[in-house]
């Protein structure tokens, strides 16, 4: 009799650990009901377990953030603030933006959009860096949960997005970045690769540079009174939402492989990927002067190196660096 009953609660304990391991697994599975993007899931949710990696203290790293930049989405708020801004082509040939914060944090940033396969690797050269965005496609998530950075969306981090009023959704979701990130980081934290100095030898004298993508068009614009490039996006001046000017200290327009990815958006239009991993040819502007480079990326964790024809690595202006991935001929 008592080893019937022994039996019984030994049965009984083992199909109530295999209940809760199954709960477990399909808690772990499912992607919960925080706020979405183009009909895109998010990330992280609330309760979900960071991977172990992240769990150690760490060096403080970058902020990115992934922005909008269709006509509905301008004028932005918070880039100028940013340390480096990359461009790069999404579906339909229209583009988006990361902007990356390390010296300074603004109030606000936005509007925040939804993130794509390229910013994994793109992002694996700063040190688990923190990327906030509004969702992704649910077959990318699980990519992004195992990427080494800390992912955040509105739906792991409620009190960090708000909804704006005087524009339409998905337009109107911004972040307060001392929500996510306490303090700046410092310059230290941006591992890109670039190097600040005098310019290079040479180079032609450029009054303005235009990339062109299939539904988007960039023009940087040289201003001797600002000694900066002053931004245009589509044919009218690229400005932030109080009104000032987007102007970057130094332009580079990196010629890449743009490919497809095993992604396409809800509409159905694939995803592009850009590969920032490898080497080819750029152009760098800065101080009213265009310099043809090369530039290599040997490996995701690496920054890129920009080089003149000998192998002369080729400094930057101090100031904001913008880097538009144009496709490479």
């Amino acid at each position: 009799m008592g080893r019937g009953a022994g039996g019984r609660r030994a049965a009984t304990t083992a199909a109530l650990l295999a209940a809760t391991v199954t709960a477990a697994l399909a808690a772990g599975c499912t992607n919960g009901g925080g706020t979405t993007d183009d009909k895109r899931g998010s990330a992280r949710q609330p309760g979900r377990e960071s991977s172990p990696s992240a769990t150690g203290p760490s060096a403080p790293s970058v902020l990115a953030v992934k922005i909008d930049n269709a006509r509905a989405a301008r004028p932005h708020t918070g880039v100028d603030a940013a340390d480096v801004v990359y461009v790069e082509q999404v579906e339909g040939g229209l583009s988006r933006l990361m902007a990356v914060y390390a010296t300074q944090l603004p109030k606000t940033v936005g509007p925040v959009r939804s993130a794509r396969e390229s910013d994994l690797e793109l992002l694996r050269q700063f040190d688990r860096p923190t990327l906030a965005f509004s969702g992704a496609q649910k077959k990318l998530l699980p990519l992004i949960d195992r990427a080494p950075l800390e992912a955040e969306t509105p739906g792991s981090a409620p009190d960090a997005f708000f909804r704006g009023s005087g524009r339409p959704a998905p337009y109107n979701l911004f972040l307060r970045p001392e929500r996510l990130v306490p303090e700046a980081p410092g310059e230290a934290a941006l591992t890109t690769g670039f190097r600040h100095g005098s310019a290079p030898a040479g180079g032609k004298a450029t009054a303005s540079q235009t990339v062109r993508y299939p539904a988007a068009r960039f023009t940087f614009t040289w201003s001797d009174a600002r000694d900066r490039w002053l931004v245009g996006m589509d044919g009218a001046p690229a400005t932030t939402a109080d009104g000032k000017r987007l102007a970057a200290a130094t332009v580079v327009v990196q010629y890449v492989k743009v490919r497809e990815s095993a992604f396409r958006d809800f509409l159905g239009n694939n995803t592009p990927y850009t590969e920032t991993v490898g080497s080819g040819k750029a152009k760098v502007l800065r101080d009213g002067r265009a310099h043809d480079v090369n530039w290599n990326r040997g490996d995701a964790a690496d920054g890129t190196a920009f080089t003149t024809g000998d192998g002369t690595p080729v400094n930057f202006a101090k100031g904001q660096v913008w880097v538009v991935y144009a496709e490479a001929s």
